[in-house]
């Protein structure tokens, strides 16, 4: 049905592809160094050498699936197009007032991210709503065409968003300002707030179309650029964008709603983890990436990854939440932290050593890259400790240079605190593991999730080496380390289904809803997603739906997800309604209260079929014997000491067959490390499954 499909996956230090054909059960995979000045001359090139490699035509891709960190840098580093604002009369100031609220009350020193649309670039429009949609003053259109005339003419903006306040609740006025905005300037990009994100509480829902706007014109030109380079080469497939929701959308689509794409690398993981999950019948797991420049921790419980609808970006002081951009899109909930491969590691004024959140990038990266790079990272600690083969990087493709990292150590961390190399490069690899631990941790305690129940999956190019050990901090019994882990987001993006969101507020006791209205919102929301995926060619019988309501105890400030059963009448899914929220509740809190319930919101999702799981394993021809490779020597503080070390070659493992820590267990992009006590055991889907040892 897919036919020869490729995943790409442009990270902060490499850019990943993993090929796969499902009619014949065969997969390739491809890393290289990302081009941050360039990042789609990464993806062209990576595209014609992993069909050079494996002798495929590209006109033989029948689709490219491609997760980019474009937006979420462009954010953080300002680089989006110089955007205008138009607002209610009266409410100018929105963004410079925020949500009044100081994330840290003792720090007198706190910042806030600043707006992406400076004052001088909102307009006051003569319009107003109430907050049920009704008019209360008429849209003003000369008004709105001279300040529409002047942002263009005097600002030279390139982007505009229209935000009014009560949008959502009644689209008219933002439509009609859009329209006369194309009429005036038809090459000007439009966002309108009731488009991209129609929900309740104006600050976060401006932010979020300003967000949109802003990168719209980056992300058009990115993906002609793309679009053209790939026809170049002689792909004429179908091109999809991975979302931060986890579902496929095209080009058209990703222009329309940028904002989506904010975490599209990271999901797509995320997702292989929930597919593996899903097919293991795992109830409760961890997802744990650890790439170049962070680690990344998502929870799944029943094959469904948890989502969450307020996403902050581009923080501005310390990484703290609360200092960042607060924008409401679907996007997959994950905690995230610096510590990447690529993180810097120094000594801070208290003489204690410290990972990330900096990163030394892939220009010039590590400093055993030999590229330039003269801080130590946490690749540099791990290639120091042995547990990475500094002539097997990528396969051989590229080598690494222990000299530089240990001088580099030595002079970043041994020297100032008088310590050995070793000793200091441990100190490196085990901050990293507390501090992912320490958000793994929290992440989870206040989700409900009780991560000592559950299983962890481990991705990346360097997850697989630390996720023993954090499971051991958050005693975790089991990991599981599926084959091609360092490519995992590419492969992930190959598991995903075109799909498409909407969330929309809608403030009512449970108590006076009735059925027909019921019926009414979820007919409206349904039409709006299946259209979507009518428009991108997906067949209408094929087109699966998914709706849930936001609810909460009546005065609560704190909504619980509630699934509708789709199959039951209106009637019937109004009488099951406060059973499932108070399964849903308590599954959170662990009690439930006696007080009337409200709905808040409603979300509906459209979804196409997903592509069948791949097995990625190794050789059915290989023999025990066959998969050591040899010794190394890596230092296991449980041993007290360097130890030979065994070493296999995770492409020679058979399924059934086990593996005792300490060991190495080696692939091209990347190396599975099983302490002492851990015993790993590869499953028929070709992952290796390890037992944590106490």
């Amino acid at each position: 049905m897919y036919g020869m499909r490729l995943g790409v996956d442009i990270g902060g230090t490499f850019t990943d592809f993993a090929m796969a054909d499902a009619n014949r059960g065969w997969t390739a995979v491809h890393k290289r160094l990302t081009t941050p000045d360039e990042p789609s001359r990464a993806v062209i090139e990576g595209v014609r050498a992993i069909c050079s490699e494996n002798t495929i035509a590209i006109p033989d891709l029948a689709e490219i699936v491609h997760g980019t960190t474009l937006i979420t840098n462009a954010l953080i580093e300002r680089r989006g197009a110089r955007t205008g604002m138009l607002v209610t009369k009266g409410f100018r100031d929105t963004f410079d007032i925020g949500q009044e609220q100081r994330y840290d009350l003792y720090d007198l020193r706190i910042q806030f991210a600043p707006p992406l649309v400076e004052r001088r670039c909102r307009a006051e429009v003569i319009e107003r709503l109430d907050h049920e949609g009704n008019v209360l003053v008429e849209l003003d259109e000369d008004d709105l065409r001279t300040s529409i005339v002047r942002l263009v003419e005097d600002e030279k903006i390139e982007a505009l968003a229209i935000c009014f306040l009560h949008s959502y609740a009644n689209p008219q006025h933002e439509s009609r300002a859009a329209e006369i905005a194309r009429e005036l300037y038809p090459n000007l990009f439009v966002s309108t707030s009731a488009d991209v994100f129609p929900y309740a509480r104006e600050y976060e829902r401006w932010t979020t179309t300003c967000a949109n706007a802003y990168s719209q014109p980056m992300v058009d030109a990115y993906l002609r650029k793309l679009e053209d380079g790939l026809a170049a080469i002689g792909f004429t497939g179908n091109l999809s964008i991975i979302a931060s929701g986890g579902g496929l959308m095209s080009p058209s689509m990703a222009r329309r709603y940028p904002v989506r794409l904010l975490e599209s690398g990271p999901a797509a993981g995320v997702i292989m983890a929930a597919r593996i999950a899903e097919e293991l019948k795992i109830d409760g797991l961890i997802a744990f990436d650890l790439g170049g420049t962070t680690a990344k921790g998502a929870l799944v419980r029943n094959g469904e990854p948890f989502k969450k609808y307020t996403f902050e970006a581009a923080h501005a002081y310390k990484h703290k939440t609360g200092s960042g951009l607060q924008l409401q899109i679907p996007v997959i909930d994950m905690a995230e932290i610096g510590s990447g491969g690529g993180s810097i590691a120094g000594v801070d004024e208290l003489g204690l050593i410290r990972v990330g959140p900096r990163s030394a990038s892939s220009s010039p990266g590590p400093a055993c890259y030999g590229l330039g790079g003269e801080y130590a990272t946490l690749t540099d600690a791990n290639l120091t400790l042995g547990y990475l083969d500094a002539g097997f990087f990528l396969g051989g493709k590229m080598k690494l240079e222990p000299t530089l990292a240990s001088e580099a150590i030595e002079g970043v961390i041994g020297q100032k605190l008088g310590m050995e190399l070793l000793r200091a490069a441990w100190g490196i690899h085990d901050i990293a593991n507390e501090d992912i631990s320490r958000a793994f941790r929290m992440h989870a305690t206040e989700r409900g999730f009780d991560y000592r129940r559950s299983t962890m999956v481990a991705t990346g190019g360097g997850g697989p080496i630390h996720a023993a050990r954090i499971a051991r901090k958050l005693k975790v019994p089991r990991v599981i380390y599926p084959a091609g882990a360092g490519v995992m987001s590419a492969f992930g993006m190959l598991l995903g289904a075109a799909s498409f969101e909407v969330v929309r507020s809608h403030s009512q006791p449970l108590e006076t809803l009735e059925p027909s209205k019921l019926g009414d919102l979820l007919a409206d929301a349904a039409d709006e997603v299946r259209k979507h995926l009518l428009t991108a060619g997906i067949a209408a019988e094929a087109i699966e739906l998914d709706c849930r309501l936001d609810m909460r105890y009546r005065g609560q400030g704190y909504d619980i997800e509630v699934r509708l059963p789709m199959h039951l009448s209106l009637e019937e899914q109004l009488k099951v309604l406060p059973a499932l929220f108070e399964e849903a509740y308590r599954e959170v809190f662990h009690t439930t209260l006696e007080q009337p319930l409200e709905i808040t919101g409603l979300k509906a999702e459209a979804r196409a079929p997903k592509p069948g799981f791949m097995t990625l394993g190794g050789r059915a021809d290989a023999t025990p014997e066959s998969a050591l490779k040899g010794t190394r020597k890596a230092y296991f503080p449980l041993a007290g000491r360097i130890v030979d070390c065994p070493v296999y070659d995770r492409y020679l493992l058979r399924p059934g067959e086990t593996v005792d820590g300490p060991c190495l267990v080696e692939e091209r992009e990347s190396t599975c490390l099983l302490d002492f006590g851990d015993r790993g055991t590869v499953d028929t889907y070709g992952n290796l499954v390890a037992e944590i040892g106490v």
